[in-house]
């Protein structure tokens, strides 16, 4: 049996295009690809990812398709430079990020990962929410 990663690139972060979400994507898709993603995380979902797919300008299948190949990041970004129709200038990367920010869970969900992680209050935003989901789920795989 390989071993299975939790992505721990958070959704704040950013490459070298300045594209938040865009290297967890990356790490997802490609995760997946070699069949090391770990239970419970889409390699590509509808939220953020497809948020950033759409927001780029990209095709879903193409991107899947073209980190099949394995590209590193810098090799990633590189072709996503190059498509035709990339959205790449600032004001919309600048509408992505703050769309990425600016999401906030439903107060179920909220409670549900504050509540995991032994907490009665914490962040508001997804992103932060989630990191800590990641943080919780790569302790209960590898540290507990």
């Amino acid at each position: 049996m390989s071993t299975k990663y939790v992505p721990l690139i958070s959704s704040g972060v950013a490459g070298p295009l300045g594209v938040l979400h865009l290297p967890r994507l990356w790490l997802k898709a490609s995760l997946e690809a070699a069949g090391k993603l770990a239970d419970g995380y889409p390699g590509c979902g509808k939220g953020y990812d497809q948020m950033v797919i759409d927001g780029l300008g990209l095709t879903r299948d193409e991107v899947l398709a073209f980190i099949k190949t394995k590209p590193t990041y810098p090799q990633f970004e590189a072709w996503v430079k190059n498509q035709p129709g990339a959205k790449l200038d600032p004001t919309s990367v600048a509408k992505l990020n703050a769309a990425i920010t600016g999401y906030i869970h439903d107060d179920a969900t909220r409670k549900n990962i504050l509540t995991a992680n032994g907490l009665t209050d914490g962040p508001r935003d997804a992103v932060n929410l989630n990191n800590l989901d990641d943080w919780k789920e790569f302790h209960d795989a590898v540290l507990k």
